[in-house]
């Protein structure tokens, strides 16, 4: 028989969350899963058109969310956001501008825009929602705070897997996220006496379903690089994401939860 208490660590009924680049690959997958576990989800994305398409094919999951239409590097679009809100009980610092590209056709203005949109829209996204967390944490007893990173953050990409095909992670995109794993640390070492929580999630190989049928020999590559042999499915990112959100995770703070089938532990 179930522990109903132990299955309400996952409830996240009343609580309120913002996912930037929601209506992405993996941030609809984790849209979904907050939805399904009974959050209110804002999807964030550039585009508001793209947004309320979004909103309307979430609807025929019985997953009801709201949209804010906004670029995360629009600091002062951001801090007007995010000081309007009473109460964030979960904030994911998903977005990221960034384009694949070898080591000589990197740009400065390419690593400018990589750090700008990884570590610097996050930091000013959680200062200016720093009130909507406390107030969470103050009704919920924590808030949380997730940071998308990613193997590459973690390990240098193996040039042998993209050869001539162009894919390559780009080097301004690596080194972006790492810094992200640093400020993960620092502001939860703020923010431990406020109870708000903060943690990152480092994806491994998650490639876009229609890229799969394009370049399944790549695909096959990626897989064989992970302890699983295989790549990941979008879905397999919201368990992390709702397992650090809610009650399951409340004495989990400053810490990085890889979800790569292995990839970094070789």
């Amino acid at each position: 028989m179930s522990d109903p208490a132990s299955a309400q660590l996952f409830r996240l009924d009343g609580r309120i969350a913002f996912v930037s680049g929601g209506a992405g690959h993996l941030g609809e997958a984790m849209v979904r899963g907050l939805c399904a576990h009974g959050a209110h989800v804002i999807v964030n994305g550039r585009n508001e058109e793209r947004l309320k398409a979004f909103q309307t094919r979430m609807s025929s999951f019985d997953c009801h969310v709201s949209t804010a239409a906004f670029d995360m590097m629009d600091f002062a679009a951001s801090r007007a956001f995010f000081g309007g809100l009473e109460r964030l009980d979960v904030l994911v610092n998903n977005a990221v501008t960034m384009e694949p590209g070898k080591v000589a056709d990197q740009t400065p203005d390419q690593f400018d825009i990589a750090y700008r949109s990884t570590v610097t829209a996050a930091f000013e996204a959680m200062r200016a929602a720093e009130p909507a967390l406390k107030a969470a944490a103050s009704s919920a007893g924590h808030a949380s705070v997730i940071n998308i990173a990613t193997m590459y953050a973690h390990v240098a990409p193996d040039p042998r897997i993209y050869g001539t095909s162009g894919l390559n992670s780009p080097p301004a995109y690596g080194p972006a996220k790492a810094g992200l794993l640093q400020l993960t640390r620092h502001m939860a070492a703020h923010w431990g006496p406020e109870r708000i929580r903060v943690n990152s999630v480092s994806p491994g190989p998650f490639p876009n379903p229609n890229f799969v049928k394009e370049k399944p020999d790549f695909a096959a590559t990626l897989a064989s690089k992970t302890m699983l042999g295989r790549i990941g499915a979008s879905g397999e990112i919201a368990g992390a994401v709702v397992f650090l959100a809610g009650d399951a995770a409340s004495f989990v703070t400053g810490t990085d939860l890889r979800v790569d089938g292995g990839w970094t532990s070789w």
